[in-house]
């Protein structure tokens, strides 16, 4: 019995001394960040000096504190895809704090698919992927070339606010639909998205957006520390391939073109099939991805 004893405490001992190895005591994180008085997105102030708006901010944060998986790989994945994104969106005109639309969309990973099919980096329905100038069928899907989906996201958010005039309520119509707000404000005699009634997803989401924005931009007051060797880099392409004909074998193009089938595809998850047949002789350009260091 003292010999098991003996074992436990050592096997006790050893747990404890590894634990303080790789939590140090000020990286050990005992609670959310506090709501602050306001967060400016896209130019907007949202203050949370009401009850109720305080009460759903602080379940975002929470959130984001506590559900560990995603918020890591968020927080890893972060300048990859953002260095690709912001410079669409500059271009496109539009303020850069949307791109915490598709944090929240897609937890920044560009192979997700929901429940419902919407896919990509922005989660785009066929439909409304079609709508916007984005190619779906089995060879072909733009809703995962990152370039794309983003000009697809660009044009949605302008409609929109076109349209509602503030950033909550396109931020709102992202998730529910343009005719879903418009129908709701009107109903409701509201002109913010903050004060109308909604399904419990849309009504969460204008707070897990600006949750992401506070979370991306000050992650230590989260509990979370990733130095910058830790996080995923983005690495430019080592050439472009432009293309209007058919590829009878895409295993073969990447071959010729020094790198594996896997290397092609992770590079250019918009290519669905191992094969691009082209019927309608479009022009597309495929990414040559540089070398994995």
């Amino acid at each position: 019995m003292k010999q098991i004893l003996t074992l436990l405490l050592l096997c006790l001992s050893a747990t404890v001394s590894w634990g303080q190895v790789l939590y140090p005591e000020e990286e050990l994180h005992k609670r959310p960040p506090r709501v602050p008085a306001y967060v400016v997105f896209a130019g907007d102030t949202i203050r949370f000096d009401r009850r109720d708006l305080y009460e759903r901010m602080d379940r975002e944060l929470i959130s984001f504190t506590y559900m560990h998986t995603n918020s890591l790989l968020i927080l890893k994945r972060a300048d990859r895809y953002f260095k690709q994104v912001v410079p669409v969106l500059k271009e496109q005109g539009l303020p850069e704090d949307l791109k915490y639309l598709m944090v929240i969309e897609s937890n920044l990973d560009p192979k997700a698919v929901s429940s419902a099919g919407a896919a990509g980096l922005w989660q785009f329905m066929r439909g409304t992927a079609r709508e916007y100038g984005l190619v779906c069928d089995d060879e072909v899907d733009e809703r995962y070339n990152i370039e794309k989906g983003t000009l697809a996201a660009c044009a949605y958010l302008r409609d929109a606010y076109s349209k509602f005039r503030d950033w909550t309520s396109v931020a709102a119509s992202y998730n529910s639909g343009q005719n879903g707000i418009s129908r709701r404000r009107e109903e409701q005699r509201q002109t913010s998205a903050l004060d109308l009634w909604m399904p419990e997803e849309t009504a969460r989401y204008i707070f897990r957006m600006l949750a992401a924005k506070m979370f991306l931009e000050h992650p230590e007051a989260f509990g979370f520390f990733v130095s910058p060797g830790e996080k995923y880099p983005y690495i430019p392409p080592r050439q472009r391939v432009t293309v209007s004909t058919a590829i009878p074998n895409l295993v073969d193009f990447a071959e010729r073109h020094g790198v594996t089938y896997q290397q092609l595809k992770e590079a250019n998850l918009w290519l669905r099939s191992d094969k691009l047949t082209n019927k309608a002789g479009r022009t597309y350009v495929i990414t040559i991805p540089g070398p994995v260091s």
